[in-house]
This record gives C-alpha cells, sequence and structure tokens, in this order.
C-alpha cells in the first residue's frame, strides 16, 4: 500500500479518538471516552474500577501526547497524528500497544461481568459503541476479535487487534 492511502486511512481513524469532534485529541477525549464508558456499564467513577479506567485513559494520553504533540500545545492535531502514527509508530505496532494496554486493560474490566478476565462478545460489542463504533460495526468487530469462537474476549486477543488498527495498513 503506498503511503498515501496509509496515511489517508490513519487520518480517518483520527475521529475515533477525537471524541468531541473539536479537531484535536487532548486529554479531554479520554476522559469522555472513560465517562462513556462507565456510564455503559453502570460504573462509579471512584469504584476501583473507576479509578483504573481513568488512570489507564491518562497513561494512553500522556502515551500519545508523547509521540504525536509535536508543538507541545496539548492537543493532537489530526497532521500531528497522522505524523505521529505514521512515522513513529508504522514500524512498531507494539509500542503502541503498550501505550494502550492500560485503558484497554481497565476497559475490558469493566465489561467483564462475571469477573473471569474476559468479556462477552456482546459486552465487548457495547465497549465499542460506548467508544463511538458504529453498533453493526462494533459487533463485527467484537465477533472478529473472538478468535477462538468460545464467545469471550480477552486482554490478549483486543491489545494486539487494536494496535494493528491504528498502525497497520490493512
Amino acid at each position: 500500500m503506498v503511503s498515501s492511502e496509509y496515511e489517508r486511512r490513519i487520518a480517518a481513524r483520527f475521529a475515533t479518538f477525537d471524541q468531541d469532534g473539536n479537531g484535536y485529541i487532548d486529554r479531554v477525549d479520554f476522559a469522555a471516552a472513560a465517562q462513556a464508558l462507565l456510564a455503559e456499564f453502570g460504573t462509579v467513577a471512584r469504584s476501583d474500577k473507576g479509578q483504573a479506567l481513568y488512570a489507564g485513559a491518562e497513561a494512553f494520553w500522556q502515551g500519545m501526547a508523547g509521540i504525536a504533540d509535536r508543538d507541545g500545545d496539548q492537543r493532537i492535531t489530526r497532521d500531528e497524528f497522522v505524523t505521529g502514527a505514521v512515522k513513529r509508530l508504522r514500524d512498531n505496532p507494539d509500542r503502541f500497544a503498550e501505550i494502550a494496554r492500560p485503558f484497554l486493560r481497565a476497559a475490558l474490566r469493566l465489561a467483564d461481568l462475571d469477573g473471569d478476565g474476559r468479556a462477552t462478545v456482546e459486552d465487548t460489542a457495547r465497549l465499542l459503541t460506548a467508544l463511538g463504533v458504529p453498533a453493526d460495526l462494533a459487533r463485527t468487530s467484537a465477533a472478529a476479535l473472538d478468535g477462538d469462537a468460545d464467545g469471550r474476549v480477552g486482554e490478549t486477543e483486543i491489545v494486539p487487534a487494536f494496535a494493528r488498527y491504528f498502525t497497520v495498513p490493512e
């Protein structure tokens, strides 16, 4: 795939992070994602799961800002996002996975209603929908994440898939 096509796809993924649609990604967007997940799963922010989610969101924001916020204004523009993803993560999706892992781990804990360390495909779809993925795509994506077809999605399935989605050309 040519670089410009890859850059176009990465730019389209920018909207996933720009929760409020204001044209840039900032700490508020990560907090909004956490709030949406807490509301979807009826979890109180001050609970252990809520605090872990907010801490994961902050760690994710800090990691993203460190990679992509080139001018240090605590906002990531679409151009900074594309440049950060293309130039710094394309050849190392594992780095992106490690930045996202604390947030994804905490989000899965919210969706893991029986506490076995894995969320059902249905609850994974709820998680994705709460983050702004259209419902039909969320259901399809959640099912695809269930690599062993056991009806459950765990951290070992979602973290690498998330990293690939944002860093590797399809």
